[in-house]
């Protein structure tokens, strides 16, 4: 499984267009990572600069707020924390921010 303390925007760039499964009691629904963004410079001392994954979902898509275990081909599993952000005619927006 993927270290998120060690993650990187870097990491993650790569991906964006790519599928991601999220594992769900009824089956696994498609996410796609449609951006992975810097926001900004980290704190002195800091171990990476922060950054920030946006996911698109189907329409009509409704997830709480936690963690969840994602799968996909280049990065393996990893288990992030997302939130819900919009909700647009094309997509359900998910974020997950990464200190």
């Amino acid at each position: 499984m993927l270290d998120l303390a060690t993650a990187t925007r870097d990491l993650f760039a790569p991906c964006v267009g790519q599928a991601f499964a999220l594992s769900a009691t009824t089956g696994a629904i498609p996410l796609t990572l449609a951006e992975a963004r810097a926001l900004g410079a980290g704190r002195p001392g800091a171990t990476r600069a922060p950054f920030s994954l946006t996911f698109h979902g189907a329409p009509s898509l409704r997830l709480p707020q936690g963690i969840y275990r994602l799968e996909n081909t280049t990065l393996g599993t990893v288990e992030i924390f997302l939130v819900q952000v919009a909700d647009a005619a094309a997509a359900s927006h998910f974020e997950a921010i990464f200190n």
